[in-house]
């Protein structure tokens, strides 16, 4: 999938981020509880040294339930790392952040001292409206499309925590392609830059696999379609999204199938499991190793492409 997105107030956000970092004693990370790997910032593990991290599993009642349990251990086996699932609708559940930040840095815990922390996380993943309810105010811009936050922000919150909130930006190059495609379906990078209806093929090839009980309940199918392009025009025809000689409109049907997915309508479902991001990094990784191991051998094509 081939996205070219990354405006300049992104780039002046990673630069502010590698800035901050050392100062900070603490770092929040908002995932989407949905693709917790590939909304997860590769400027943190880069970055963060021995600094403690709150994983945020966002939008958790959007998920599945299983899959964000699985993640949750996943993610915890590294040291220093706590991972969290929080839903959006339950402020009560989101203010009990604030006392969890100083149980994990617990030498800041005294009423002369700050915890700085550092909260982050791409676009569209409910980070303004996680820092709007733990502030007690309208502080972050919300609105559910990628790129509202523009500029960085320090916000002082109870139990002596100062938040450094900053833009949610996504990494010049998405790998693998696969990352690209989640992002996408999840909302993560605006409609506008992608194309939909290949973006919502994607969506029905993975749904079709492994969640088809789901499909064939919510557009009510006697019988599962074989292929992304069936599932499509069996939508198509049970919504009435049909062109003049019974042809499936299939922007519509695209824009049914993520809508529906986004809001949870269709169900609790998550696009990625632990296993599958392992394979995926394995193969990119062995793809990088063939790629260096042809420069290698061929360096003056090398050289030729660089002029």
């Amino acid at each position: 999938m081939s996205i070219n997105w990354f405006p300049g107030h992104m780039h002046k956000a990673r630069k502010e981020i590698a800035e901050i970092m050392p100062q900070v004693d603490l770092i929040i990370e908002v995932l989407d509880a949905r693709i917790p790997s590939t909304s997860e910032n590769p400027l943190v593990p880069e970055l963060r040294g021995d600094t403690p991290v709150i994983k945020i599993l966002n939008k958790s009642d959007l998920a599945d339930p299983e899959q964000t349990k699985a993640w949750q251990a996943y993610l915890e086996r590294e040291k220093g790392i706590k991972a969290i699932a929080l839903t959006q609708d339950n402020p009560a559940q989101i203010k009990e952040l604030l006392t969890l930040c100083t149980r994990v840095v617990p030498h800041r815990n005294a009423q002369d001292k700050l915890l700085r922390a550092l909260i982050c996380g791409v676009p569209n993943v409910g980070k303004s409206t996680l820092i709007n309810t733990l502030a007690d105010r309208i502080i972050a811009k919300t609105g559910n499309e990628a790129g509202v936050t523009k500029m960085q922000q320090r916000i002082r919150l109870e139990n002596n925590i100062v938040l450094h909130d900053t833009p949610g930006f996504l990494w010049p190059k998405l790998e693998p392609e696969d990352c690209g495609y989640r992002l996408a379906i999840t909302g993560a990078i605006k409609d506008t830059v992608v194309e939909f209806e290949d973006v919502a093929m994607y969506a029905a090839e993975f749904l079709l696999e492994h969640y088809p009980a789901l499909l064939m309940k919510r557009y009510q199918l006697d019988e599962l379609p074989q292929s992304e392009i069936e599932l499509m025009d069996a939508i198509a025809a049970r919504r009435g999204c049909l062109r003049k000689g019974g042809v499936a409109d299939l922007h519509k049907v695209s824009e049914i199938l993520l809508n529906e997915y986004r809001s949870g309508t269709l169900g609790e479902i998550t696009l990625e499991t632990p296993e599958m991001v392992e394979q995926e990094l394995a193969i990119l990784a062995e793809q990088k190793a063939l790629k260096a191991e042809k420069e290698k051998e061929n360096p003056k094509k090398k050289k030729r492409r660089r002029r």
